[in-house]
């Protein structure tokens, strides 16, 4: 029996030590689990409280409801759970306006696919894509100021597109005024963004394509094209024989005109050399008129006596004599060939 006892007393002492080890090592546990949850918050804690913010982006920190734009590349702090970051992309970005496209992004509206069917000022259909581009210039009111910035400018741009076209031709829409058109369509969407103010700004819009939405009228308005480019190519050819041609006529009418010049100021200078020395004969004729008559009277005859011939014929035409000039026939044939002659005249008088 007291064996018995003494075998109890000390399985029970067994089992109180292993109680109190049980409850030594669940203490200890309980320890380095709460340490590593403590350190488990505190990591997350600390890797909540930065970010990063790259080239391309611009951040927004949210403080108890209050946006804040953060501009600078690199890292940030952030009060974890306090504080909040979005971040917002600001590189230029675009969206297809009236058809598909694999690598950006689509807004179709409300009308899907058939977007891009438009009507112009003269009641034709047409079916013309564009492309808009855009990018973020404030990234608090991108974020707060509207829901969706971008689908309010692809709306916007809808809008402007489609009044823009209606005030055009579809030969202007196809042709000659898609520069024009776009223009139109820019400065609008530009002044409606300032009015809205929210945060997105248009960079460019551009046509992508424009086309009837039939084939037969696709071929008559590239035939109409054709013979467009023919005129022009036309106008160019004959724009360029004319700017050959130009120069060469106007050398040759200058030539002309310095020629006549010329040919006047030498007569013009000629009858002034006339004049004067019929001036100065004149001055010497009121000193001297009897001599001068002699002077002029001998300087005459000077002049027309050399080809003067004075032929003297005798009665009955036997005798003939020379006077002027005073050199000999050369032969007796001459002499009665020139006898003859004058014979001859006499009996026609």
């Amino acid at each position: 029996m007291d064996n018995q006892n003494q075998q109890f007393q000390f399985n029970q002492q067994q089992m109180d030590n292993l109680g109190k080890g049980f409850k030594n090592v669940a203490g200890k546990a309980g320890k380095i689990a709460g340490a590593a949850v403590v350190l488990a918050i505190i990591l997350i804690l600390l890797g909540g409280s930065f970010y990063t913010i790259r080239e391309e982006e611009q951040a927004v920190v949210c403080t108890f409801g209050v946006p804040k734009a953060v501009t600078q590349p690199g890292l940030h702090f952030k009060i974890p759970i306090i504080q909040t970051v979005e971040k917002v992309n600001t590189t230029i970005q675009g969206f297809a306006i009236g058809y598909s496209s694999d690598y950006t992004q689509n807004y179709n509206g409300a009308e899907g696919a058939d977007s891009g069917m438009m009507i112009t000022s003269d009641y034709n259909f047409i079916q013309i894509d564009f492309y808009a581009e855009y990018r973020i210039t404030d990234p608090v009111k991108a974020l707060y100021a509207s829901e969706d910035p971008v689908l309010i400018l692809a709306n916007l741009a809808q809008n402007c597109i489609r009044t823009t076209i209606g005030s055009y031709g579809v030969d202007a829409v196809l042709t000659t005024g898609k520069n024009e058109i776009q223009s139109n369509i820019k400065d609008m969407i530009l002044t409606k963004l300032e009015d809205l103010d929210i945060g997105i700004q248009l960079v460019n819009i551009r046509i992508q394509d424009a086309e009837p939405p039939t084939d037969e009228v696709i071929d008559a308005f590239k035939s109409v094209e054709t013979a467009k480019q023919g005129k022009e190519t036309a106008l160019n050819n004959a724009n360029k024989y004319r700017n050959e041609q130009l120069p060469e006529a106007e050398a040759e009418a200058d030539k002309i005109l310095q020629d006549a010049e010329a040919d006047k100021e030498a007569r013009i200078n000629e009858a002034k050399g006339q004049v004067a020395r019929f001036n100065a004969m004149y001055d010497e004729y009121v000193k001297y008129p009897t001599i001068t008559k002699r002077r002029m009277f001998y300087e005459t005859m000077e002049e027309v006596l050399p080809g003067l011939k004075v032929v003297i014929e005798g009665t009955g035409g036997d005798n003939i004599e020379k006077i002027l000039p005073l050199d000999t026939f050369s032969s007796e044939e001459e002499a009665m060939a020139a006898a003859a002659v004058y014979d001859e005249e006499g009996e026609e008088e």
